[in-house]
Formats: C-alpha cells, structure tokens, sequence
C-alpha cells in the first residue's frame, strides 16, 4: 500500500506541476520520444532501380525491397527474434547482411540472399570468430573483402570471401598490430594502419604484389585520417589531418615518402571532422567543420550546385545523403533540425524532385519541441566549454529547475540536432544542459589532449562550472539541479553528484561507467594493441591506481549523500554488470537513496523499445520526487 500512495502522490504531483506552468504546453506521451522507427536503414541497389528499407509489420521486422520502377515491393526476410543490425547491397541482385547470433544480441551472423529473398546462406559458420565487410562491392562476381579474426582472436586479417561457396582464403596476414585497413576505389588492397599502443603509423603498397611500407608514425593524439586514394594520381591519398597543426585539415599526402604534398582546406579556428570523396569523379566533393552545428566547405562545383538544390526543396531543415546509387543520380536523404527528428527523402537528380519516403517519428511535432541553442563558458583554469542549451517553452527562462547531461566518451561530444532525451526532459519543464567537457572531440588536438586521466577531477570541475554559469545567469533555481548521463557520462553524473552533493540534488546514470579499472578489463581481445592508448586517455590501472580508484563511484558509497537513479542491462558486454548491483548493495546497505532498475534483455526490437520507455517513465519520476522538492 505504501508503494501505491507514493505512486498516487507522484501523479497528482506531475499534475499540480504541469498545471503551475505560465503557459499550458502539452505534457507528450513518454513513448512518443522513443519510438522504434517504422522505416528505417534506406540503401539504393549499385544500378539505382531498387530500393531497400528494414521496417516493422504486425511486430517482427522485415527487410523490403521495392522496385522503383514498378512500385512492386518483396519481403526478403521475416525475423521474429534474430534482428537484421546493417546490411549493403553488393551487387545489383544480392544483399549482404548481419543478423544477431541465436541467443545474443550483441553478435552477429553475416548473411547473404538474393534480391527476391531465396536462396538466403549463412557466411561465417564459426561462431567464435567476427567478420567485418572492408569492401561492400563483389569482385569479379564472386568475392567479396573482409576481415575476421577467426586465426587469432586479438588480430583481424584479410580474406577474400567467396560468397558462392562460403570459402575464405587469407588475402593480407596481419603481422600483430594492424587494427585498420584501406582499399582504393577498384577495390584493391593499398593502405593499412598499426598501433603500438601508443603511436599509429601508416603502411602503404603501390600494388597487391608488393609489400606494405610504413611512410608515417604519429603519437595517438594526432588525427591522421585517410580518406580516398586520388583518382588522377595513384601515389597520392587525401588525409583527415591535424599533424603539426591543433585543428583537423584535409591534406594530400605523398604514398612514397608520407609527406605532405598540399593542403585543401584548413582554418585555424574551424575543426574538420568528415571529408566526402565521389567515386565516379573521382574528386574531393567537401568537407564538413563543426562548430556550434555542422557546416560544408565545397571543393567541387558539382557537389556545390546539388546540395544547393536542396536546399531549395527542404528550406528549413539540415539534408545529409545518406547514401547513392553508383551513377549518383538517385539519392536518399535525410534531414533534421534541433527540433525536429526529420525525414527520409528519395530525391531525383535528373529532374530535380523529391518523394518523402518517412518520417523517422511521426509522433514529435516540431512546433512542440523546444530550441537547442549554443552555449559557452570559461572555467577557473581559463579553458573555454561549449555546450547547448535547450529551455522549455511556456515559461520565461529564470530559476528554471535544470538537468545536466554530460555525454558519453572517451573521445566524444554533444552535438546540434535533434536529441530525444533533452527533448522529453524539456518537455517536461526541465531546462537541459550540455557540456562539451575538456577531452571531448571536435575542439582540436589541445582540447582533446586536456581530458586525458581527469575523470572525476578537471572534467567534473568543467561541468560544474557550467551549473555555476547558468545560476549566475539566474537560468537555475540552484536548489533544483540534478545531473544524469549515459555510459561515461553517467561516471560524470555519480562523480560530480559524490564531490559537489550542495551543488546536486540527485543524479542518475544509464549504463554508467561505475567502476575503471572494470572498464579497462572489458576491453575485447581484438582491442588489446590499443591498451596503452586507453591507459593515457583514462589511466593505467598499475601506475595510476590511486586516481583511478578516486575516479571509480563504485569505491565511494559511503560518500553519497543525495538520491541517485541507477540503470543498466546487467547482461551488455560492454560493461560489468556486478558493478552496479555491488554498488546498489552497498548504498542500501548504508541506507542511502538510491533507485534500481534493470533493463530487460530482449531480442525483439518492440521489447527494447517497450524496456526503454519503462526506464524514461522511472527517470521521469524520480526527477519530479527530487527536483519539486525545495
């Protein structure tokens, strides 16, 4: 009974509290913000006649291929338990996909089926091995580029797999500390990268009868990106590079001797974090730079003139092409603004029109989304963080009760676009901050550089310097703060909650890093040349012990003293689930607040989705409970 009254309580109180709003904004469903996507994963076929799309039907997903011709439509494959994660079309008749592994959903089986659905075969039948498609094109009909680590667990090789038979033979031999490899655009093996650990060096071959040569090695810190091998000249390769400079460019560089050779784009003060290469020009189309938002800088008149065009047709929406047939002359598109999750287009480059294909949520109105406007603050130290601020409508923007949200990492960032979560909490009278921390990508080499081994030290202090800039603005009731983030994101969030308890009156974490040194133990066997990269970035758990240990929330429940929210699916991979039930224990145990809730595991996409709404309607009143509470 008393769980009842409490519930009854915290209705009436979400009723009182959207009732006291200066003007009524509608309260959305909390299912509207996370639902499953009817359609989604668009592919054109090489040839442009057809086209493909995974959607949902009477609850099992299928995989749809439309002839656009004859508008006819086949369902390729029906799965009732067993997801189709990706797929490619690798030739005008086949498609190639991965399909989840009976009994788990974080592997995968590589399939192959005909364009009208028969004759599907599986391709990996070694169930302890992964496979990765390198080349998404067959060669001479029949063969296909992958990877697999099938000869030794920690390392990945290449193999031609032939896909009428089944059979891989070994096309390039890992000699330990490859972790990437490149094709140019006939499909040939040219390029390969390797790690010590700490330094990354680039290897290159003229042809695939020659040995590969290492022509550059820089530290980790340094982004050196290959993009495309230059059509016109063989010994050249455009690069995604910030060597001897702090903000990403997009260089050539020579094959032979890894110099330099000319830049494309560079700007001091503008990060380059995407490069776009047309295969059947064989030019550099753009480049993307990201500041607040993402913007083009064009290198090819063409390119220019086509995203011109768009912009036209969609006016008040970002368009990215998400994929094209080999001719480019058929496109899929996608768009989106900060407020809006967008649509899925198929536009006609021959007459310049476009058919909508979907909305990605028809449930989210645009007009009753909220703006995601950027943001920036100087920290003690004198370290600039951006971030977005995202106010709820109907209420003026003073001594707002506010939630933080620090993304997720190593090696990540918030970015400008549509975002779920700050929309639902936004909608429900929160205003939303985002913090692009110290550490975090996009910012250049420096910035990057300034987050490594301060988890739970100056990228805590960052983010409560963003609390402190939004009470001095008077935007934050400071009684009213509570902070929340998913994966590192919710170390952050327990962290910050742990040193700054006047600063926070709750915190939740969603499949929060509790515990370091567990983290650095999770890392799969085939990331193991990458370890002392991770042990600069987040600590070595032999030499940095001590920091680490202060840095893992797991260690600290007797420090905790305000209610926390804690979820996970005990059985993901990626993290070890007894860290936050040891944690849950041990905060009960000293009788601390603290909620529980384990997301259920499920191979239906429709489960996931029905366990992921169950989570955000928990968060919801966990928030109310602590935020309304003076």
């Amino acid at each position: 009974m008393i769980g009842v009254r409490k519930y009854v309580w915290l209705l009436v109180t979400v009723a009182c509290f959207a009732c006291n709003k200066e003007q009524k904004v509608r309260e959305i469903p909390v299912n509207d913000f996370f639902k499953t996507q009817d359609k989604a994963i668009y592919r054109l076929s090489p040839n442009g006649k057809y086209l493909s799309y995974l959607t949902i039907i009477d609850k099992n997903q299928y995989l749809i291929v439309e002839d656009l011709e004859h508008g006819t439509q086949t369902k390729i494959s029906k799965l009732e338990e067993r997801n189709i994660s990706f797929y490619y079309w690798v030739s005008n008749q086949e498609i190639l996909y991965y399909k989840e592994k009976e009994g788990s959903r974080f592997q995968t089986d590589l399939y192959i089926v005909n364009k009208d659905g028969t004759d599907e075969r599986l391709l990996n039948a070694d169930a302890k091995s992964k496979i990765r498609l390198l080349e998404d094109q067959l060669i001479d009909d029949k063969f296909l580029l992958v990877t697999s680590n099938k000869r030794d667990s920690t390392i990945f090789d290449v193999y031609r797999l032939n896909v009428r038979d089944g059979k891989m033979t070994i096309a390039a031999k890992n000699p330990g500390n490859f972790t990437n490899w490149l094709t140019d655009s006939k499909g040939k093996l040219r390029m390969a990268i390797s790690t010590d650990g700490v330094n990354e060096s680039v290897w290159y071959r003229e042809n695939e009868n020659k040995p590969f040569q290492k022509i550059i090695t820089n530290n980790f810190k340094t982004t050196l990106q290959p993009v495309a091998f230059a059509e016109q000249d063989p010994n050249t390769f455009y690069a995604i590079s910030n060597v001897n400079r702090d903000k990403n460019a997009l260089v050539e560089i020579d094959c032979t001797n890894g110099k330099e050779k000319s830049v494309l784009f560079s700007n001091d003060t503008l990060n380059v974090v995407e490069a776009q290469y047309s295969k059947r020009r064989g030019k550099m189309d753009f480049v993307i730079y990201e500041t607040w938002k993402k913007e083009k800088h064009y290198l090819d008149e063409e390119s220019k003139k086509l995203y011109h065009k768009l912009e036209k047709l969609i006016p008040e929406a970002e368009s990215r092409i998400i994929h094209q047939d080999k001719n480019e002359q058929l496109f899929i598109i996608r768009t989106f603004t900060g407020r809006s999750p967008g649509a899925y287009y198929l536009y006609y480059a021959k007459n310049n029109s476009l058919k909508k294909l979907s909305d990605i949520n028809s449930s989210i109105k645009e007009e009753e989304m909220c703006e995601m406007k950027p943001i920036s603050y100087i920290t003690a130290d004198g370290f600039k963080i951006n971030g977005y601020l995202t106010l709820p409508l109907g209420v003026k923007p003073k001594n707002l009760p506010v939630v933080v949200m620090p993304h997720n990492g190593p090696g990540q960032r918030n970015v400008w676009g549509f975002n779920a979560d700050v929309q639902f909490l936004a909608n429900r009278g929160y205003a939303v901050l985002q913090v692009n921390y110290r550490g975090s990508t996009g910012y250049g080499k420096e910035f990057y550089a300034a987050g490594f081994k301060e988890w739970g030290l100056k990228i805590q202090q960052d983010v409560d310097a963003g609390v402190k800039w939004l009470i001095d603005q008077k935007i934050a009731d400071p009684q009213r703060v509570a902070i929340y983030g998913n994966g590192f994101g919710g170390l952050i969030a327990i962290n910050n909650a742990i040193a700054n308890s006047k600063m926070y009156k709750c915190a939740a974490a969603n499949t929060g890093i509790l515990n370091l040194f567990s983290y650095l133990k999770a890392i799969p066997p085939f990331l193991t040349s990458k370890l002392q990269m991770y042990y600069e970035v987040v600590g070595n758990p032999d030499k940095d012990a001590e920091y680490m240990r202060q840095a893992s929330p797991v260690f600290h429940a007797g420090k905790v003293k305000i209610p926390l929210f804690i979820t996970q699916n005990p059985k993901d991979p990626r993290i070890n689930g007894n860290d936050a039930v040891q944690f849950v224990k041990e905060l009960k145990k000293l009788g601390k607040p603290v909620t529980y809730l384990e997301k259920e595991d499920s191979r239906s996409v429709l489960n996931r989705e029905e366990a992921r709404k169950k989570s955000y309607a928990a968060l919801e009143l966990f928030l109310l409970e602590n935020l309304n509470k003076r």
